[in-house]
């Protein structure tokens, strides 16, 4: 029974713990504090939940408990901040909704929104943008956000350490900015929600295979940021993209959880409302600029294993193309990757194997887990049965996903068993 409960309370942390943070970063205007009075409310949590059961709100009562936690913390300051006590009598006469989001004064009305927006500040590096909104907003570890951009996990502590800091010093606002700010901010922005559903489609670490409530709270964020700027194409790109992607969802996996690969997957369960949606995002990407920039042209792929009714009729030459176009205007080790595998299926295993090998020269790619699977791929298709078994072994030791790391066992093995392996 208590262990029932432990499970729930990290299923609702899981889904309240970023609209937590956003509303009290509103409120006390300090990111780190906002973390840590979150943190609070999850030890009370934990401690008085299996006692007297979940409330029927738990979001709200999460958030009660932090402004109370909020108000006494700056109560304790009184003496040595005379804006402190300003601040906690402001939190204190708030009415305890069981809406935090309600009480919000931009022109969105959302708090999660208003935290990315901050997060995504110019006096911050475009790196530390990305890890401050990963933390704060998905919740990832340190751990899960170097692993996702490739960098070691103390560079990144280091990052999201600095810009806390820096956002608390410079007494940035919470909140979604105006005009020619809201411009200059969008492109950060969109490379954060991105990073997010990222992060929720293809899960870096632990045991989930995916994390869709990721994926659904970025296109939220998403659909709310194409309404806010309906004249940028970028925007309708990578809402394209999420919702492209996101059609997948239902297919990826088994009964047990297990991972289904692209082009094993039963087409009957793609979400063709999505795929509607993202179709028709595309099209207004490309009505307004050609759609040519990195989103809309990984939109544009998407769109080309959406639109195959079988996996023998996908475009390779297609997207094959479209990703030499994406390496022209987002150059990426990763992009040259994904270019590899279309190589590959477009003119021959050889074709794609030839730039795979000679991205193993790329020091960013050194511990990427997916380079050495689409080499296993192609050296078997090849015929060279023991390296790709090795590349595949390689695969399941770089990766942190346990059901990804039992998808390229599972190559690896199927390769021993056939005959002249």
């Amino acid at each position: 029974m208590a262990a029932d409960i432990t499970r729930a309370i990290e299923a609702i942390w899981r889904i309240e713990a970023a609209k937590l943070v956003a509303g009290l970063a509103r409120l006390v205007r300090d990111a780190a504090l906002a973390e840590d009075l979150a943190q609070d409310a999850l030890v009370a949590a934990l401690d008085q939940w299996p006692k007297e059961g979940i409330p029927d709100r738990p979001g709200a009562w999460l958030m009660a408990v932090a402004k109370r936690r909020a108000v006494d913390f700056f109560r304790r300051g009184k003496l040595t901040a005379q804006k402190h006590e300003e601040l906690a009598r402001s939190i204190e006469t708030l009415r305890e909704d069981p809406d935090p989001a309600a009480a919000l004064d931009d022109d969105i009305g959302d708090d999660l929104l208003g935290l990315i927006f901050t997060a995504c500040h110019p006096l911050l590096t475009e790196e530390a943008r990305v890890a401050l909104t990963l933390r704060l907003v998905g919740g990832l570890t340190t751990e899960e956000i170097a692993r996702a951009f490739l960098v070691p996990e103390a560079t990144i502590a280091q990052r999201i350490v600095r810009a806390k800091r820096r956002l608390t010093e410079a007494a940035i606002p919470f909140e979604v900015p105006r005009g020619d700010e809201r411009a200059r901010r969008l492109p950060s922005v969109l490379e954060v929600v991105y990073a997010i559903f990222n992060e929720g489609y293809s899960t870096t670490s632990g045991e989930d295979w995916m994390r869709p409530q990721l994926c659904e709270e970025a296109m939220r964020l998403g659909r709310i940021l194409a309404q806010l700027a309906p004249g940028d194409s970028e925007i309708h790109g990578l809402l394209a993209l999420m919702e492209l992607q996101s059609s997948r969802l239902k297919a990826r996996s088994g009964p047990a959880g297990e991972p289904i690969l692209l082009l094993d997957q039963d087409r009957s369960r793609w979400d063709q409302l999505l795929i509607r949606r993202g179709l028709a995002a595309l099209r207004q990407a490309a009505a307004i600029d050609g759609a040519r920039g990195p989103y809309a042209l990984q939109a544009a792929i998407a769109a080309c294993h959406a639109l195959a009714p079988a996996a023998a009729d996908t475009d390779w030459r297609l997207i094959a193309a479209l990703y030499a176009a994406l390496a022209q205007v987002m150059p990426s080790p990763v992009v040259e990757v994904n270019r590899a595998v279309a190589l590959g299926r477009a003119f021959g295993a050889a074709v794609g194997l030839e730039l795979a090998d000679a991205l193993m020269q790329e020091a960013a790619l050194s511990d990427y887990h997916l380079l050495a699977a689409v080499r296993g791929d192609l050296l078997e298709k090849l015929g060279r049965q023991e390296e790709a078994h090795a590349e595949f072994m390689r695969a399941a030791r770089l990766t942190r996903n346990a059901r990804e790391e039992a998808v390229m066992l599972g190559r690896a093995n199927s390769i021993m068993r056939t005959p002249g392996a």
